[in-house]
């Protein structure tokens, strides 16, 4: 049975859903709800059954940290065993919005939530509902992106609904969402700070803020973010991102494939299903999952991407796309 969908308004979220939403939470359900990346899949964050089944849920392997999502800054103190300056300057800088603070957990936090690990990441979300959700439930909100474990990120209530609408108590519909990827993660538990998952805080941003961050991989015994899977948020119809697509494209049509075409930059039609996104790296992020849903959804041999630019404003675009093709 398809769990039952709330519309809200995505500026002006009524209260009356936000508190059904909320009371859920309060009760141990899950609920999912937009935020400025994604859609989330939420559940109250100190309450270790309730976290399980967000596990359940997405058949999400333990071993996946899950962030955490508050209303405050105090609301992050709370959650963490040390609050370093320089997580109150990102805090003020970036929050509310798409940067998550990875730090020491507090003793309060379920070990599911960490992956049984040290540390917490932990972000204020910008979304008008997300922010009503936290403010009427009182409690921090552990949420993943709201589709099963590996596939695509879902940015549309109907994303929600196809994988997950058996398995949760409510969905909170407030249209697309604005960003389109998830958020940048940051660990600030190494000096200089590692960048965990590029995301739509960039990183010129960030270092404007703070100075040099280290881009390197992270040697932690355990993952202390999640998006670190080789195999993430990936289509379920074989993918390829290359530097001559239109090539690619005619080669696999003339062997009789159904093909799908991505791509930032205009020209002829191909005997194939065809969707152009933006050439900025903003508006390409934006439309990203919901072309790559579509493509998915067409009964498809295979999808072809048009590799986007070079550059740090890519760099997240880059590493969804890399993460899309491993094991295609």
């Amino acid at each position: 049975m398809q769990c039952p969908v709330l519309a809200v308004d995505a500026q002006r979220p009524a209260a009356e859903a936000i508190a059904r939403a909320a009371e859920i939470l309060r009760s141990g359900g899950l609920v999912a709800f937009p935020t400025e990346t994604v859609y989330g899949l939420g559940a109250n964050a100190l309450d270790a059954n309730a976290v399980a089944k967000i596990f359940v849920a997405k058949g999400r392997p333990a071993t996946n940290p899950i962030i955490v999502h508050v209303a405050t800054i105090d609301d992050a103190n709370n959650l963490v065993s040390v609050w370093p300056s320089i997580a109150q300057r990102l805090a003020e800088r970036f929050w509310p919005g798409p940067l998550t603070l990875v730090l020491p957990r507090a003793a309060c936090v379920p070990d599911a939530v960490t992956a049984g690990g040290p540390t917490l990441g932990i972000r204020m979300p910008a979304h008008p509902v997300a922010h009503a959700l936290l403010q009427a439930c009182r409690l921090p909100i552990a949420a993943p992106s709201a589709n099963r474990s590996t596939e695509l990120s879902p940015t549309l209530p109907g994303h929600v609904l196809a994988g997950l609408g058996d398995r949760i108590e409510l969905l909170l519909d407030s249209g697309p969402t604005a960003g389109g990827i998830e958020s940048t993660v940051l660990d600030l538990t190494t000096n200089p700070p590692r960048l965990l998952r590029p995301g739509l805080a960039t990183i010129g941003e960030i270092e404007a803020e703070i100075g040099p961050i280290d881009r390197g991989p992270s040697d932690a015994r355990i993952a202390r973010s999640p998006g670190q899977m080789r195999r993430h948020y990936a289509p379920n119809t074989p993918i390829e991102v290359v530097t001559k697509s239109k090539a690619r494209v005619a080669e696999l049509t003339e062997q009789g494939l159904r093909v799908g075409w991505m791509t930032h930059m205009d020209g002829e039609r191909l005997a194939a299903v065809k969707i152009t996104l933006p050439s900025d790296a903003i508006g390409y992020a934006a439309q990203m999952y919901a072309a790559l849903h579509q493509l998915d959804d067409a009964s498809l041999d295979r999808i072809i991407v048009e590799m986007p630019p070079e550059g740090d404003d890519w760099l997240a675009i880059h590493d969804r796309l890399h993460r899309a093709c491993v094991g295609a």
